[in-house]
């Protein structure tokens, strides 16, 4: 689930029940999210998504056993930990591109 969706949708991944993380994702993108979760210490399942018809899709659901776990509070209160110990910010949970030459002041001469 994106970070700007906060509904809490519970499914059945790999033959247990789960708490949706978020649907419709690259390998890449689960792969990421698999990898930071599982530092944070979450049980995570990982699967591909299945059509309407029974037919594999290439895209991914990924989900956590937690059933109280809910991502976008997970990360607006400061619960999750990169593996260099700062927090999980919205943008890195997105994978936003950040500037780091951003001045936060400039002198004016």
């Amino acid at each position: 689930m994106p970070l700007n969706k906060g509904k809490h949708i519970v499914a059945e991944i790999e033959g247990v029940r789960c708490t949706v993380v978020e649907t419709g994702l690259s390998e890449s993108r689960a792969l990421f999210l698999k990898e930071l979760l599982t530092s944070n210490e979450y049980e995570v399942r990982l699967e591909k998504e299945k059509a309407k018809d029974g037919a594999l899709l290439e895209t991914y659901i990924l989900g956590v056993t937690d059933l109280l776990f809910n991502p976008v509070i997970a990360v607006y209160m400061h619960k999750l930990k990169r593996d260099d110990g700062h927090e999980v910010t919205p943008a890195f949970w997105n994978q936003w591109p950040t500037d780091q030459d951003i001045t936060y002041w400039m002198v004016a001469r």
